[in-house]
C-alpha cells in the first residue's frame, strides 16, 4: 500500500507533537496538538524534504504566509496542492 500525502503530513505533524498518529485528526489545530513555533517550523522543514517542496511559508510573519497552517487538514490541503503543483 503506498502512502499518501496525508499519511505523510500526519505522520510528521505526530511526530513533532510527540503523539500517536491516531491522534491527529484533520480538525485540530497544532496549538491543539501542543506544536510551538519551533515544532511548526521543524514541522514545515520535514514537510519540504519528504516532498521534495519549497512551502511558501515565513516563519516572521506565519499571518502573511500563503500557506494556511490553521488546522492539521489546511496543512494537509497545502501540501497537497503544492505536490500536486510540482509535478504540473
Amino acid at each position: 500500500m503506498t502512502e499518501t500525502v496525508r499519511d505523510r503530513v500526519l505522520a510528521i505533524i505526530a511526530e513533532q507533537a510527540v503523539l500517536e498518529v491516531g491522534d491527529v485528526t484533520p480538525e485540530l489545530t497544532l496549538e491543539d496538538l501542543g506544536i510551538d513555533s519551533l515544532g511548526l517550523v521543524e514541522s514545515i522543514f520535514a514537510i519540504e524534504e519528504a516532498f521534495d517542496i519549497q512551502v511558501p511559508f515565513n516563519a516572521n510573519d506565519p499571518a502573511s504566509s500563503e500557506f494556511d497552517i490553521s488546522s492539521v487538514g489546511a496543512i494537509i490541503a497545502a501540501v497537497e496542492k503544492l505536490v500536486k503543483d510540482q509535478k504540473g
